[in-house]
């Protein structure tokens, strides 16, 4: 009740006053009310906040004790902030940050050796089919996905060790090994299976159609392969010469009358986009690489492809990287197989 009447008193006074008053009478429990003139006071005090800049904040206590709305504008409102909370912090513009980052040896995705063949037609013959040499007195280039592996960024290695850690508590240990294994049997059977159709000539029979298991993938992908033809590449491993990397291309064909480097993909969520394929194009660009570099092939690629299969067979989402985009990938992969050569 005492502070209302006061509230009521001081709608009559100026902000000067306010802000003392109040100011004394929070801090003083001796203060009888808010008049500086009283006569019965035997010693006068002195106020703490005697030197508050009470000029500063007089239209702040207007607008609280008045009625009316503010007439403040959003300059007056923002200089009012700066005096209260201090200046507004703002960010770098963009050209100010940091470069992107370049690679200290750019070599080109293509090799001006070779001709880039545009036709839309293999070559006769059963497709290129190179096995991956391993082992005492053959390659130890490192392989693409060994790169990748060790290079990827920290919010990567983070997120990809939180999904591992939270299946482990769903699955257990052995169930999460055994959960691996099947993803890999999958995997396997899948390739397989798209092998088979690759190398006949006809429909697979009966008895060679693909096994439960990988029959959902299958199905996923079948508006897919209506757009492939002119095989020239299967499960073939490719190496680059200058830069001593390896890999193994899933396939290598048209896909409406591109030729590309095929990367078959399974998962059991959709990804309707690229990015959503997190580092595969960046698998497809350093495979693209290698071929063109490699002597064993007598043709160069310049776009790719990466088809995402589903399990429970919904269409396929097909990802076609054009020789614009994977020159930038190929660019960012660069980047990454330097980044692993100055870890070794």
């Amino acid at each position: 009740m005492r502070f209302c009447r006061l509230f009521r008193q001081v709608q009559h006074v100026g902000a000067r006053s306010l802000v003392i008053g109040l100011l004394s009478y929070a801090n003083s429990s001796l203060v009888a009310g808010i008049s500086t003139s009283c006569a019965n006071n035997a010693r006068k005090r002195t106020s703490q906040y005697s030197t508050v800049d009470t000029e500063k904040y007089s239209s702040l206590v207007q607008s609280v004790v008045s009625s009316r709305t503010s007439s403040q504008t959003p300059a007056s409102l923002e200089e009012e902030d700066g005096h209260i909370y201090g200046p507004v912090v703002k960010s770098k513009p963009a050209t100010e940050r940091s470069a992107p980052k370049a690679p200290k040896n750019p070599v080109p995705l293509l090799n001006h050796a070779k001709i880039l063949d545009l036709t839309s037609e293999a070559d006769s013959g059963p497709p290129t089919r190179i096995p991956l040499q391993r082992g005492p007195g053959k390659s130890s280039a490192p392989s693409v996905t060994r790169i990748l592996q060790q290079t990827m960024s920290p919010e990567q290695a983070f997120y990809l060790e939180r999904w591992r850690k939270m299946m482990i508590a769903q699955l257990g240990e052995e169930g999460f090994k055994e959960y691996s294994l099947n993803l890999f049997r999958q995997g396997k059977q899948f390739h397989m299976a798209l092998e088979a159709i690759f190398m006949s000539e006809e429909v697979p029979a009966t008895d060679t159609e693909p096994s439960e298991l990988v029959a959902g993938y299958i199905e996923s992908v079948q508006h897919v392969l209506e757009d492939i033809s002119g095989v020239r590449a299967i499960e073939s491993a490719v190496q680059h010469q200058s830069l001593n990397y390896l890999g193994m291309v899933d396939c290598v064909a048209q896909y409406r009358g591109k030729l590309c480097v095929i990367d078959w993909k399974t998962s059991e969520k959709p990804k309707p986009f690229l990015h959503n394929t997190y580092d595969n194009p960046l698998q497809v660009a350093a495979y693209i690489g290698a071929l063109n570099s490699d002597e064993h092939y007598d043709y160069q690629v310049e776009s790719g492809l990466i088809v995402v299969a589903y399990k429970d067979g919904s269409p396929a989402h097909p990802h076609f990287m054009t020789s614009d985009l994977c020159l930038e990938y190929w660019t960012k992969w660069l980047i990454r197989l330097e980044d692993f050569m100055e870890r070794k």
